[in-house]
């Protein structure tokens, strides 16, 4: 364009000066007449030469403008890669005037101006050569690179430390920010399909999935969607808890999970503030609001729950909120007044997020009048608010939380063939094996020493247990709340009669248990006469 612009300028001197020339020629000629009309011919070729630069810096400002609006989706295509790509080279090939102008539905400079930290620190785990066993730690994501690292990469490290015989991967649900990270440092990071696909393509036998989102979800529910088209590709699938662990029924409900969460960031954010400990804050008037993101979902039941779990430990001045306003009483407004009801006059904001990226840099922190932090401000009933912008990510005691949850999710599977080494060498036929639980409560009969009768046949074992007395009703493979549900096939009883050493008789119930491996724990709850569910682990061992 610049080489045009010279070419048309470099036409109007030719052109002036051969009428300056003509004119001193020319009998009578008017040089004065000449020489203005020649200036004025430049200024006009000029003013146009202006309007189209200008149209050209804003027709190049809008073709990146579009291809960042095409890349802001949640579903990925064959397309999607190279128009990042494309994204990228364009939004470099501008100036720094051009890329001011950028703006369209979702795009503006800070899609890839904003600085959000050195992208090189990040690891995307999307190798191949994975072996036959992977932890697929699956995230929602952020494009804000420190957060990434340290709060993700955070949560995948420990996680890795924890299981040095497990290969650790990575996914991510948001498509919108995989695009992001891909165009702006050119850092590929599988979506949970893609990352599926990986762990097939690599023969993986043994796959846990360890979500790191807060609760079971509309993400949670994607990843279960996900895994269903892979179960016949992948031998053995297991989905571990999120952080917050189980929802339960109502807002009342609260768990070890819960309890743990909430401890965690109480301290965190207390610490950064330099108090001493909560009851310090509280007499310096300080109160803590951690925002999560809020969902229509069924399982926003648990930002209620948090908020219960505060008061149940003694928290009085820590408050539950939501980008989002579902729950309702965890909308903004709600939260403002709840604060100013119980008199606090210094705010602290902090993300009750994994990571600490867009919804706590912008909704919570942000200088637009909608951000957390402004509509505290102009409230004008508090002298101060500050905002902490780290997510739960870092924690280090929850990312121990994460690792216990998939520890729990590596116990829970069963191998690859639905049998280990030992089960595999046993032919078919009838064993004595070892049955033992985690209660003193929960045993076979005395009289028969902890020993039941294992049937193999065709691959699959069973284990006929007598129990100690007839108290126990029904037993069911798994936990305790699916025992619950309507349909769920419950183990019945036989009745069973044991003789003890002194010959004595007594009629107890018996049970069939499908045994999914030997030597390893498993789940299986029970229910007595009283009615009530109760989860155990047990196991099978020693067959002879």
């Amino acid at each position: 364009m610049k080489k045009k612009q010279m070419a048309t300028k470099m036409g109007c001197f030719v052109l002036t000066a051969s009428l300056f020339l003509s004119g001193c020629g020319a009998a009578g000629g008017n040089l004065t007449g000449n020489a203005t009309d020649a200036a004025a011919d430049t200024q006009a070729e000029s003013s146009v030469d202006a309007a189209a630069d200008e149209m050209s810096d804003e027709a190049r400002a809008k073709e990146v403008a579009d291809l960042i609006d095409a890349i802001c989706v949640q579903e990925w295509t064959e397309e999607t890669d190279a128009l990042c790509a494309q994204a990228k080279e364009k939004w470099d090939a501008l100036t720094d005037a051009q890329k001011e102008l950028v703006e369209g539905e979702e795009a503006d400079p800070d899609f890839f101006g904003r600085d959000t930290g050195d992208a090189s620190k990040d690891d995307p785990l999307n190798a191949d050569d994975i072996g036959d066993n992977e932890i697929l730690v699956v995230s929602f994501g952020t494009s804000f690179n420190d957060s990434r690292v340290s709060d993700i990469k955070g949560i995948e490290d420990a996680i890795a430390d924890a299981f040095p015989d497990w290969s650790v991967r990575r996914a991510f649900t948001a498509q919108i920010i995989i695009n992001h990270i891909l165009a702006r440092d050119g850092e590929k990071i599988d979506n949970i399909d893609q990352a599926l696909a990986r762990a097939a393509d690599n023969g993986v036998k043994n796959l846990v999935i360890q979500p790191t989102h807060l609760m079971h979800g509309a993400e949670y529910d994607e990843i279960v969607a996900a895994v269903e088209n892979y179960t016949d590709k992948i031998d053995s699938i297991t989905i571990a808890e999120p952080l917050l662990g189980e929802v339960g029924a109502d807002a009342d409900v609260i768990n070890e999970d819960k309890k743990a969460v909430a401890e965690a960031v109480t301290k965190e954010a207390v610490a950064s503030c330099g108090f001493d400990d909560l009851a310090a804050a509280k007499e310096a008037g300080a109160a803590f609001v951690f925002m999560g993101h809020g969902t229509s979902h069924a399982a926003k039941v648990s930002y209620s729950q948090m908020a219960a779990q505060m008061k149940d430990l003694g928290y009085e001045n820590v408050f539950i909120g939501t980008v989002e306003g579902e729950p309702e009483e965890t909308a903004c407004e709600n939260v403002i007044e709840a604060v100013k009801k119980a008199g606090y006059k210094n705010i602290i904001l902090r993300p009750l997020m994994v990571v600490g990226g867009d919804h706590a840099n912008n909704d919570m922190a942000g200088e637009d009048e909608d951000s957390w932090k402004s509509m505290f401000e102009a409230d004008g009933s508090f002298d101060k608010v500050d905002c902490q912008i780290e997510g739960l990510g870092r924690i280090d005691s929850l990312q121990k939380l994460y690792a216990a949850h998939t520890a729990a999710a590596i116990a829970d599977a069963p191998e690859a063939d639905g049998t280990d080494d030992a089960a595999a060498a046993l032919k078919d036929g009838t064993y004595q094996a070892k049955f033992t639980t985690d209660s003193p409560m929960f045993h076979v009969s005395e009289a028969l020493g902890d020993m039941g009768e294992l049937t193999v046949k065709d691959g699959k074992m069973t284990i006929h247990i007598s129990l100690a007395s007839k108290n126990i009703v029904n037993l069911f493979p798994g936990k305790a709340d699916d025992a619950k549900k309507d349909g769920a096939a419950l183990l019945q009883p036989v009745a069973d009669t044991v003789e003890f050493d002194d010959g004595t008789k007594e009629e107890v119930n018996g049970f069939d248990v499908p045994v999914p491996y030997l030597d390893k724990e498993f789940d299986l709850a029970l229910i007595g006469t009283k009615g009530k569910w109760y989860d155990h682990k047990v196991m099978v061992s020693s067959p002879q």
